[in-house]
């Protein structure tokens, strides 16, 4: 048997869904590879949970057609579909036993009874809560019924698990914790998984590919690398992370750099990356985490180096890192997110930025 995996296990060709006057999703095209996980990440109302529950089969698509392992399934009955789900509000059943609740899928699947009992235990021990059989939900903190939402899920072994915002009920230190969780269980068993969020830390944190959606449509797909790194289009770079965006024109086009023009009449050396031609107009896009910031009377020049001088005029301390507000001779607010080595500046504090060409990136305007 060939372990080669299926790069299209799931397939989805040309889906449209319309919901009266409203088009919630169009003609989306997208594959997913086997034993992978794929984040749909946006903002609310993109249409992500939408494609979701189209191919769990809560939802029925106006046009295109899906695919799992090559068989199209678009009028699959649900309960023939094999997926795993896992929802927001865990939807477990409050007067069953945690054995009930695991159980459930198994139950209508013709299994004999001591295999569901060794199935069961199997999830929970894979799931890290084992021995909580005959509790009740109730019993259970948020974390740990998340968690029984998830064993309830792989214990029918799936060939989809499909998950749609599983974490947001949860608070921060336990939403890291079932990332975590979820990402290590989903490497050990290798069940496909798609991943619905709005939340872009879960999305770089665990995806092996990221779909970012907007308005329906697919923006840009990619590693969660290329994405933050190479984000096309404003959206997307503005969406994922934190970001600065300074109108410019092309100037000259080298191999090695590329200069470029600002509104305030100074230049800035950028990455050469995309098609570029002098006259075009553009946007440099350099990310708050990849910029350094210092004392003015501290800076030493530096070639090839982009420096912007300023003055803070808000800033943000978040125990590890500091996130600064600085505006430049020309009325320019940049964004720095620096790690704390030092007694973070202050505001009012004259600075320099240092802006490696390197992470500075062009986008058409």
């Amino acid at each position: 048997m060939s372990d080669k995996k299926d790069p299209e296990f799931v397939k989805f060709r040309g889906i449209v869904k319309r919901f009266d006057n409203v088009t919630a999703v169009k003609n989306m095209d997208l594959d997913i590879a086997e034993g992978t996980l794929v984040t749909l990440l946006g903002p609310s109302g993109c249409g992500k949970t939408t494609l979701l529950r189209m191919l769990a089969g809560l939802e029925t698509p106006t046009e295109g057609e899906m695919f799992i392992k090559g068989k199209r399934i678009n009028d699959t009955p649900i309960h023939k579909r094999n997926l795993g789900m896992i929802f927001q509000n865990y939807a477990l059943f409050p007067h069953k036993t945690i054995f009930d609740n695991v159980a459930f899928g198994l139950k209508y699947r013709n299994i004999p009874r001591d295999t569901i009992k060794e199935k069961v235990s199997n999830a929970l021990e894979m799931v890290r809560l084992p021995g909580v059989e005959h509790r009740k939900p109730s019993q259970l903190s948020g974390g740990q019924q998340q968690r029984i939402a998830l064993a309830r899920a792989i214990v029918i072994e799936p060939d989809v698990l499909l998950m749609d915002e599983p974490l947001s009920a949860l608070d921060e230190n336990l939403r890291e914790e079932m990332r975590r969780e979820i990402d290590n269980l989903q490497r050990k068993i290798g069940v496909t998984t798609i991943f619905v969020t709005h939340d872009q830390r879960e999305a770089l944190s665990m995806s092996d590919k990221i779909v970012v959606m907007r308005d329906g449509m697919k923006l840009q797909e990619g590693t969660p690398e290329e994405v933050y790194n190479y984000s096309t289009n404003h959206f997307v770079a503005d969406f994922l992370g934190h970001s600065n965006f300074i109108n410019a024109t092309v100037q000259e086009t080298g191999t090695t750099r590329l200069k470029v023009v600002l509104e305030d009449g100074s230049s800035m050396l950028v990455n050469p990356a995309g098609d570029f031609r002098p006259g075009d107009k553009a946007e440099v896009v350099a990310r708050a985490q990849k910029l350094t910031i210092g004392l003015r009377a501290d800076f030493e020049a530096e070639e090839n180096m982009n420096i912007f001088f300023g003055t803070i005029i808000d800033r943000s301390y978040m125990g590890g890192e500091v996130s600064y507000f600085v505006e430049t001779a020309s009325k320019q607010v940049l964004h720095v997110i620096n790690l704390v080595d030092r007694a973070p500046l202050r505001i009012g504090n004259d600075v320099f930025i240092k802006a490696d060409p390197e992470y500075c990136r062009l986008l058409k305007a």
